[in-house]
């Protein structure tokens, strides 16, 4: 065999592993374009304890509205009961904290029990009782969530906390948001824990390139999330290396030999 023949099906080997491993990092590769794929149903975000939720009423007399912390005018609430001014509302950054017992305690309704709530049961909620109470005949009320967070850890571009703007985000957002997957990262070993109602912890394991990711329970991600890619490879002792290292060496001086005596 001449030389030439033999670089020939040598670069073909190189050229075809090379397509392998670019596939490998590709997410979702086994969709087909313009083919509708079914995605898992969203859930509405409910109310954790230790979620903070910011909570503006709102009415066309905006004077009824400032006892309830109202943002618009600049007013705010003080310990005493009383309405001051004041630049900024301090209750309007750091919102209305969910205590141990699942409750917030809002002005002039006093506590009032949202966990487990989502966002629009807990804005009618509200809207109720300051009906109810014959404080506002018709209140509009606004409530959002402060501190909707995933934890991103393993191979990642940057791991942490991640807070989020809203109350929804996917499995591949997060991960873009966190840096991607890294080179060492298995993209089929993509773990998501998820802490339940009564407290107990589920994990579910993700595929990136496969298409039954649309369908996974973990496809949009839940408050306090924990995500965690897998690495390729354990992290290996000294001696481990040492010994990854000999055989490798040892392999391409039995491959140069074998070249150097077959070519010679």
């Amino acid at each position: 065999m001449s030389k030439n023949n033999l670089l020939l099906p040598v670069m073909v080997l190189l050229l075809l592993s090379s397509c392998a491993s670019r596939k490998n990092f590709v997410y979702l590769n086994d969709m087909e374009l313009q083919k509708e794929y079914p995605v898992t149903k969203t859930e509405e975000a409910k109310i954790q304890t230790g979620d903070r939720l910011s909570i503006t009423v709102s009415c066309k007399n905006s004077e009824l509205a400032i006892p309830f912390g109202n943002v618009s005018g600049g007013y705010q609430m003080k310990s005493d009961g009383d309405v001051a001014a004041v630049g900024t509302d301090i209750r309007k950054e750091k919102g209305y904290r969910v205590d141990k017992g699942g409750s917030i305690f809002f002005p002039i309704l006093g506590e009032i029990p949202v966990e487990g709530l989502t966002l629009p049961q807990v804005q009618e909620l509200i809207k109720q009782k300051i009906v109810s109470g014959k404080y506002i005949a018709d209140p509009s009320v606004s409530v959002e969530l402060l501190n909707f967070k995933v934890y991103m850890l393993g191979e990642v571009g940057h791991g942490g906390p991640l807070t989020i703007d809203g109350d929804r985000v996917t499995l591949v957002e997060a991960l873009s948001m966190a840096g991607d997957i890294g080179p060492k990262g298995r993209l089929d070993r993509v773990m998501v824990m998820r802490t339940t109602a009564d407290g107990s912890r589920q994990m579910f394991v993700n595929d990136m390139k496969s298409s039954k990711l649309l369908q996974s329970p973990t496809f949009y991600l839940k408050q306090n999330d924990v995500v965690y890619v897998e690495p390729k490879y354990r992290r290996s002792s000294g001696e481990d290396v040492g010994f990854k290292y000999t055989s490798i060496i040892l392999s391409a001086v039995s491959v140069l030999s074998w070249l150097f005596v077959y070519l010679k």
